[in-house]
């Protein structure tokens, strides 16, 4: 299942989150795909695209970062998951309209 995990990191922080991700690389448990990850300009913060069908190892690697930072997860659909959901809506809407 494909999630989309933001991050903020608390300015107090901004150090050790910057050496965490240094030594660490920034990788996520054995289990989870990174798919991609992109930090804003200017900003504290960022987005990731991972890949993971066991929910504990998500904890796990949201626990490895929490302590300095923020995160929220949203699961989430690609283009050619989301299309045939979206056909269906309108079909639907159209024999009940």
């Amino acid at each position: 299942m494909l999630f989309i995990a933001t991050y903020t990191v608390r300015s107090e922080n901004r150090n050790a989150a910057m050496e965490r991700f240094l030594q660490s690389g920034g990788k996520v448990p054995v289990g989870i795909k990174m798919l991609g990850r992109w930090h804003t300009v200017a900003q504290l913060s960022g987005f990731a695209v991972i890949e993971a069908d066991d929910a504990e190892l998500i904890q796990q690697w949201v626990m490895e970062w929490n302590d300095i930072l923020s995160m929220e997860l949203f699961p989430a659909l690609t283009d050619e998951q989301v299309g045939p959901l979206m056909f269906a809506a309108l079909a639907k809407k159209e024999v009940v309209g």
